[in-house]
Order: C-alpha cells, then structure tokens, then sequence
C-alpha cells in the first residue's frame, strides 16, 4: 500500500472528534464524521450540507473523493449528492459532505457520526490531441447496455 502525506487542521470547536481513520489495514477510503452542533434531522427527499470541521492540504498530483458510506446506503437510504465529491489539491476551505436523504424515514445526523468516505487518489491531467479519427475497438460506438444485462 503506498502511503502520501497531507496536512490536516481541525476546527478549534471540534477537536474532541477523531481525525478521518482507516477502519481497517487495507481499507481504501478514510471515514469522515459530522461536525455538527447539533443534531440534525433529513427528512425524505432532503438534502444537507454537513461540516466536518477539517481542512486538509493534498500534494499536487493527488484529490481527495468523498464518496458514500454503504451501511447508510442501504440500511437508510443516505447517499451524497454528488457522488463522488472532489477535494481538488489546491482547495483549502472546510470539508463538507453533501448528503440526500433517498430513504422513506427522517434521519438524525449526530456530532461525530461517520457521514462519508474519503479516497486518496492520483489524478492526470489532460493535454489534448486533435485527431481526424480515433483509433478502433471492439465495441466501437456501443453505448449504455451494449454488452447486455
């Protein structure tokens, strides 16, 4: 597993929640928890925007994805509204997690609650080059469904 180093400051106000943590040795994605002051409540339908109380300072080369948690996925129906969110290497404000509630009952966010996942990833950036044609593949122009159920 190979290993990068960002810096991380963290609100004065919510230095009693941990630091975004792997759960596990090898878990890709770093949970991220609400820095809420309060409780809040999604109802159906809803959206949100959830503080997380950190800021963080990605090398170049590198994003950070803020992607949805899968138990609240599938047990309450909270997934992110832009799925997956981007921290790009040069931004310096607060992290937030955009979050729906997709399920059929109110949901309560409370202070420290994992909320979302956060991926450390390498990124390109693209120079492009203008072609007459691209070159040829196998499944050519076939779209969405093209290769079956």
């Amino acid at each position: 597993m190979k290993h990068v180093t960002v810096s991380i400051t963290q609100d004065p106000a919510t230095k009693d929640l941990p630091l975004p943590a792997y759960e596990t040795n090898q878990a890709a994605g770093m949970d991220l928890r609400a820095a809420v002051t309060e409780a809040l409540t999604v109802a159906p339908g809803e959206r949100a925007m959830v503080p997380t109380g950190i800021r963080i300072a990605l090398p170049a080369g590198t994003e950070a994805q803020i992607r949805p948690r899968s138990g609240l996925a599938i047990k309450h129906g909270i997934s992110m509204i832009n799925s997956p969110g981007t921290i790009d290497a040069d931004y310096r404000g607060e992290i937030n997690v955009l979050l729906i509630n997709h399920g059929q009952a109110a949901f309560t966010i409370n202070r420290g609650d994992r909320i979302a996942q956060m991926v450390i990833a390498p990124v390109y950036q693209a120079d492009w080059k203008v072609v007459d044609t691209l070159d040829a593949t196998a499944r050519g122009e076939g779209g969405f469904g093209h290769t079956g159920a």
